[in-house]
């Protein structure tokens, strides 16, 4: 092409000439660029660890995906289905368990970090016929309506009665030099990370008090 016809081409055909460069340079490139590493098949075996703690009081040995929760494990795993997944953020509490007396949230937390512990459940509180102190106390005060969050708020509520008695302070604990007084303040503060989507609230609170009377501790 002469410096004459060049100058005669349209702005169009210069466009033209220009997307195909770019494209038989994209080609070449990818022609010359070393092949990339298979992608791992779907269904492809994953590695798994053993797991051994004890479940409200039996011991358990479980070979879990490493990413499974604590409540996936509990749910899918050992068909414990009484703690129940909500938000599954951390965020409602109606996941909570008790491990080593403590509660959690079981929905943030894996099964390979709890080696060792000691987990409680809501089937490991009381069984029908031999119902825990709490769980008679929200039947007694209809501390709930669709039930959802119940099992939560009754491990949740169960260790908080012993974060009292240990003497753990919350935000509204006025005075940190006597036992601490059980109060509606109280109650909602430390209770404050177990949401109930029905507001069942003042009937939880009367049964956590009406438990902490009758010696739940």
């Amino acid at each position: 092409m002469t410096e004459t016809d060049f100058l005669r081409l349209s702005r169009r055909e210069v466009l033209e000439a220009s997307v195909a460069a770019a494209a038989l340079g994209v080609c070449t490139s990818a022609a010359a660029a070393p092949p990339e590493a298979a992608p791992a098949l779907e269904g492809a075996a994953q590695p798994t660890f053993e797991v051994r703690f004890t479940v409200n009081g039996t011991p358990k040995t479980l070979s879990l995906d490493p990413r499974t929760t604590l409540l996936d494990a509990l749910r899918e795993h050992l068909h414990l289905t009484g703690s129940k997944k909500g938000c599954d953020h951390g965020q409602c509490g109606a996941c909570t368990v008790m491990v080593g007396g403590q509660r959690i949230n079981s929905c943030l937390t894996l099964a390979v970090m709890h080696e060792g512990d000691e987990v409680t459940t809501i089937e490991g509180l009381g069984a029908a016929a031999d119902l825990h102190p709490m769980q008679a106390a929200f039947l007694r005060h209809d501390g709930f309506q669709c039930g959802y969050c119940t099992p939560g708020q009754i491990c949740s509520s169960v260790a908080m009665l012993k974060e009292v008695e240990a003497g753990w302070p919350s935000h509204v604990t006025e005075d940190l030099g006597i036992a601490i007084d059980l109060t509606d303040a109280e109650i909602r503060e430390r209770m404050s990370g177990n949401l109930c989507r029905c507001a069942a609230y003042p009937n939880i609170v009367a049964a956590i008090r009406d438990a902490s009377e009758g010696g739940a501790l």
